[in-house]
């Protein structure tokens, strides 16, 4: 037989309660402040009145008699924002509160229905939420409305839309649960449903989705708001041409993604443009623009020498007063983590001002800025970079019959204590040969055998005076490095500069070319273009100094390149002679302690990863961080693989084994009969193509 049903009979008592006759319950189980302040309680209350009434029990005395009052055990925080309207003036102390009434002698105690109160209460899924703020916005009410209202920040109201505003099947799968919360964040990076919906598919099926590979999937194609064309352009001037961003609004985008890559080149070749038309009022006869030059991009041209401009008495106290304002500022905030905003302007205003005093563009003779050019382009700032004055070979001023007259006359009469002898392919007048008296040229033979002479002497005088060899070698190396290799020196000596056929598109913008070029510009600042100056100005300079310059001009001739080698035997490149290069420049890195992540190099799509097989890339990310890390994304497609490989070696310190420096063991040489003290690796190995026997001690006058 079934049991009969037990029907309810009443669901409580409900009953107004004036507001002094209710006291707080030391039963209610909330020890600890959750959600809503009380203060916006207070509020929500105030203008929307009590939504839900107040958990309430008789208060009896000792003899179980009610006493008139009433303890409140479920609803404390609501009794507390009433009391901050009532202590306001904004509630009279008599007004009355709809309660719940439970008896006194109940057998549910106060403290359970405290905590069935909070327990059985469900929270809302954001989904709710959001679609809630959507449903209200289109209503009419506005964001700050909104805001207002539910005791949020606009910013979070502005948020709670977007991610309302995702493909209607992307909400249906996040309430589903086959999309996380910060996944759907990500896909609000774009409004384009059908975009949204094509990466979704794409990502769908992977185990190890992350939402940075949803973020860079959504914006392929769009340029970072950090690129240096769009820093060059400023992001108003795309938004007026009708670009549209892409922000996201739940992460640090540093200012989003520019949807129109190619809008974006057009303006910044328009605003090139622009900047060239003003340069050309400067008379220079050709001016290039481009986004980008590679580096190098000025091999095989001369640099003009110009002068910099100098400042007057007053401009150049302005200057120091700056510097020194820049100095104390800096020295007043030397140990704060993060600068005062005034002062952050400040310093900025300051070095504004001294770059305007520094930046003055080089002084060039009318005549060399009619027979040169310039290259306008954009720097790695986003700043226009205008490099003045270099010369094509073909714009060379060609040398005229008067000025070698000129040359021939300031030999001839120059003051050397002897008669001067014409040589072999000067233009001189030929003696009467039936004159056996006629003065005669001497023949070329013996000019050459008397030159030998001489040099053979020249060179023991050298080898005899260091500081004279090094003055030597340093004007020879200077005059290749600076004035571009002018002929007739007279020391057989060079560096033949190596430039770099292949080379990454990142390369001119690597500190090292920074770095590099600084140097070089420094230095081009102090040298002399005339060489007999250069002569005694190289003369004058210390130690230090000349070892530096030294330094800097030998540099130019380091070559670590791998180059393809010849395999049929030709002019090319041998095997032997690439791997005697590669082996000279592992020794030479180990000298100078090359470091490439110090150098600057980071492995990432352009670089490296973008450019290598994927078991490549998992290698890298295998040592770096690890089997574990590598697992994550071995199921990933090629570029998401590169990109994702990107992100976890960031700040590793990972290099390919190429770009690693080894340890060179120190190499020796030894005859078969007696043992010989270790050379140098570029002494210890012969030249593959030499065919010179033993060195016998005579110095020949050929030579």
């Amino acid at each position: 037989m079934a049991s009969a049903i037990q029907k309810i009979t009443s669901l409580g008592e409900r009953r107004d309660i004036p507001f002094n006759r209710l006291v707080l319950s030391a039963a209610n189980v909330r020890k600890i402040a959750d959600g809503l302040s009380i203060e916006e309680l207070a509020e929500d209350i105030a203008r929307r009145g009590l939504l839900k009434n107040l958990n309430v029990r008789p208060v009896v005395d000792g003899e179980g008699k009610e006493t008139g009052m009433f303890e409140v055990p479920a609803g404390g925080r609501r009794f507390r924002a009433l009391e901050q309207l009532v202590k306001a003036k904004r509630l009279a102390r008599t007004a009355p509160i709809p309660c719940s009434v439970r008896p006194a002698d109940s057998p549910i105690s106060a403290e359970e229905d405290s905590l069935a109160e909070n327990v059985q209460v469900v929270a809302l899924h954001p989904l709710d939420q959001f679609r809630a703020f959507k449903a209200m916005v289109d209503e009419g009410a506005s964001e700050i409305d909104v805001a207002a209202r539910f005791f949020v920040s606009p910013a979070t109201v502005r948020q709670r839309l977007r991610l309302a505003s995702v493909a209607p099947a992307l909400l249906d799968a996040y309430a589903d649960g086959q999309l996380s919360l910060d996944e759907l964040m990500a896909f609000t990076v774009t409004a384009d449903h059908a975009r949204q919906l094509k990466v979704w598919e794409a990502v769908s099926r992977d185990t190890f989705r992350s939402t940075h590979g949803i973020r860079r999937q959504l914006t392929q194609g769009a340029l970072s708001a950090r690129d240096r064309r769009a820093q060059f352009i400023g992001i108003e001037a795309y938004e007026e041409a009708g670009g549209t961003i892409l922000r996201d609004l739940f992460s640090n985008d540093d200012g989003g993604w520019l949807e129109d890559a190619g809008l974006v080149d057009l303006l910044a070749t328009e605003k090139l443009r622009d900047a060239a038309q003003e340069l050309a009022g400067e008379g220079w006869k050709w001016i290039e623009i481009g986004i980008d030059f590679p580096y190098g991009h000025t091999n095989g041209l001369r640099a003009l020498a110009g002068v910099r401009p100098r400042l007057s008495d007053e401009e150049q106290a302005s200057r120091d007063a700056l510097v020194e304002q820049l100095d104390v500022l800096y020295a007043e905030h030397e140990n704060d983590e993060d600068l005062p905003e005034a002062v952050d302007a400040r310093l900025a205003e300051l070095e504004t001002a001294i770059e305007g005093f520094d930046g003055r563009p080089t002084l060039y003779d009318a005549a060399d800025v009619a027979r040169a050019g310039a290259f306008v382009s954009i720097d790695g700032n986003g700043n226009l970079r205008v490099e003045r004055g270099f010369v094509r070979p073909e714009d060379e001023a060609p040398a005229s019959a008067g000025d070698d007259a000129a040359s021939d006359a300031e030999a001839d009469s120059t003051p050397c204590g002897r008669a001067v002898t014409a040589t072999a392919g000067r233009d001189e007048p030929q003696a009467d040969e039936g004159d056996e008296e006629a003065l005669k040229p001497l023949s070329e033979r013996l000019v050459g055998e008397l030159t030998a002479h001489r040099t053979l002497a020249l060179r023991n005088a050298v080898a005899m005076a260091p500081h004279v060899a090094l003055t030597l070698l340093l004007h020879r190396l200077v005059i290749d490095t600076f004035l571009h290799g002018a002929a007739g020196t007279c020391l057989d000596a060079s560096v033949r500069h190596v430039f770099f056929p292949v080379q990454g598109a990142e390369l001119k913008d690597s500190p090292s070319a920074a770095a590099v070029q600084a140097r070089h510009a420094s230095w081009l600042d102090r040298v002399p273009t005339d060489e007999q100056s250069l002569w005694d100005w190289l003369a004058g300079l210390d130690q230090e100094e000349r070892l530096a310059l030294l330094a800097h001009c030998v540099s130019y001739g380091v070559n670590a390149l791998f180059e393809k080698v010849d395999r049929y035997g030709g002019s090319g490149m041998s095997q032997s002679a690439l791997d005697r290069r590669l082996r000279q420049a592992d020794r030479l890195a180990a000298a100078v302690g090359l470091d490439m992540v110090a150098a600057g190099w980071r492995p990432t799509v352009d670089t490296y990863l973008g450019k290598v097989t994927k078991p490549r890339i998992l290698e890298a990310v295998r040592e770096a961080c690890g089997e574990h890390a590598a697992q994550l994304i071995d199921h990933l497609r090629k570029g998401d693989m590169a990109r994702e490989a990107e992100r976890l070696l960031t700040d590793k310190g990972w290099l390919p084994e190429v770009l690693r420096t080894p340890v060179v063991e120190a190499e020796t040489d030894a005859a078969a009969d007696e043992p010989l003290a270790p050379l140098p690796a570029f002494l210890a190995e012969a030249d593959p193509g030499s065919a010179g026997g033993p060195d016998n001690g005579v110095v020949l006058a050929a030579e």
